[in-house]
């Protein structure tokens, strides 16, 4: 079967886009949302001097902000109505899954099946309004403050141009999150995956420009650049290894026999992934880091002493940033595989199909095996992630490059992509299957 079905994947072609109607509905929808997602980082917030914010952002866009700004697709340089993109909802997912393990009215919601999911997304959603309006408030009020040669940032400041910058900053993420969530249900992909792969892959171009540029004004050498091009095709081909690569488990049914026939005593496989968590820890670990660091940048320039301080210690490069950004990938790894992936549930629903593991007990034994494997796994899937994401920081540190080459921006676009084209395929091999089904039917009729 499993065969059957990948010589089928290999047949698809455009033939078969072409036919599937429901298919080309989806990537219709999902670009014009993606487009709505681009023309809305370019509408500006009221009351905000642009050219002089401009000059102030200029000089701040190799620290944290940068990478806020490469997020949201250059909305935050530009102080747009998506200034905040979609992290607020990020976070909010964060502190809604934790507190699935540690409260245990939450983790009963979990145990509800479609009803607990849904009121958990009504809560994630209460709490991105929450933190929208906090981080919202936090850039109004850094923004008052904000001031360059030419004059304050903000022309107007007062109540009434903090209260309509939260609620325009906080209605942006608001619909950003709406806008995601449309995608995945009549779109292609995830849509809150594509928002943020939609804003990075936005700002490649305006990246490169500047790269080459800074290599004609001899501020990088002409060999570093060549380097710095290879090592991002080589982090891509590497990503791409790690994503597929996954560790396949025997599954063993016994025969039985009904009647005068046997059935049964067939094998498969259970595939356990390298990196089950897939871009989920980096996008976490970001959304943390930069949640306190933002605050901190927006008001290092005019705030306390300690404020300064938290903003270079959390800068790229530095050494608390990096160990702090690894930390919590690990963690993020081990946190999220343990809540998709349930080895007791895995073992238990074999047992119930009869299936088991060569040389493993069915039940108890078999979800230790799963979860030791797992454990392994998950092991070398943490350090690949930490690799892969903290490799560009330490050329930050070492060599000063543009933080836009940084590796979280490279395994998201990777990983979406892969994501998304796999969802495509397997939308056009259902179209397949169905076509072959039609066929049978009214071959039967026929006779």
């Amino acid at each position: 079967m499993a065969s059957a079905a990948e010589q089928l994947a290999a047949n698809l072609n455009f033939g078969a886009f072409a036919k599937a109607t429901e298919l080309k509905k989806r990537i219709w929808f999902t670009l014009g949302a993606l487009i709505v997602y681009r023309l809305g980082t370019y509408i500006p917030l009221p009351g905000i001097d642009p050219a002089i914010l401009k000059d102030l952002f200029q000089q701040n866009k190799g620290g944290i902000l940068g990478l806020f700004d490469v997020f949201a697709g250059g909305a935050l340089g530009r102080m747009t109505i998506f200034a905040l993109n979609i992290m607020p909802y990020i976070s909010a997912s964060i502190i809604v899954q934790l507190l699935t393990t540690v409260m245990p009215s939450f983790e009963a919601m979990k145990k509800e099946g479609e009803a607990g999911r849904k009121r958990l997304n009504q809560y994630t959603r209460y709490g991105t309004v929450v933190l929208a309006l906090l981080q919202g408030y936090g850039i109004a009020s850094g923004l008052v403050g904000m001031s360059g040669s030419s004059g304050a940032v903000v022309q107007n400041p007062g109540v009434f141009f903090l209260a309509t910058t939260v609620i325009t900053l906080t209605g942006g993420t608001v619909f950003l999150m709406w806008l995601g969530e449309q995608i995945t249900q009549r779109g292609v992909g995830n849509g809150i995956s594509l928002i943020i792969f939609a804003g990075i892959v936005a700002e490649v171009p305006r990246a490169l420009v500047g790269t080459f540029e800074l290599g004609r004004q001899g501020a990088l050498p002409t060999i570093l650049i060549i380097g710095l091009l290879v090592m991002v095709v080589a982090l891509i081909a590497f990503i791409v290894f790690m994503e597929r690569a996954q560790r396949r488990i025997l599954v063993q049914y016994p025969k039985r026999q009904v009647g005068n026939r046997m059935f049964g005593g067939e094998s498969s496989h259970l595939p356990l992934k390298l990196n089950t968590a897939g871009v989920i820890p980096p996008i976490f670990a970001s959304s943390l880091l930069l949640l306190p660091a933002t605050v901190a940048s927006f008001g290092a320039g005019s705030g306390p002493e300690w404020l300064q301080t938290v903003s270079a210690w959390l800068a790229h490069g530095q050494p608390l940033y990096m160990f702090l950004y690894g930390a919590l990938i690990i963690f993020f790894c081990f946190f999220y595989t343990a809540i998709v992936f349930n080895p007791t549930e895995t073992a238990e629903n074999l047992r119930k199909q009869g299936g088991f593991v060569p040389g493993i007990r069915p039940g108890q034994r078999t979800a230790e095996y799963l979860d030791s494997v797992l454990t392994r796994l998950t092991a070398v899937g943490a350090v690949y992630l930490t690799f892969v994401c903290l490799l560009p920081e330490f050329l930050v540190a070492r060599y000063a490059v543009p933080f836009y080459f940084g590796g979280t921006s490279v395994l998201i676009v990777v990983s979406v992509t892969m994501d998304t084209v796999a969802q495509v395929q397997s939308h056009l091999l259902a179209h397949q299957y169905e076509g072959l089904i039609k066929k049978a039917k009214l071959r039967g009729a026929r006779r």
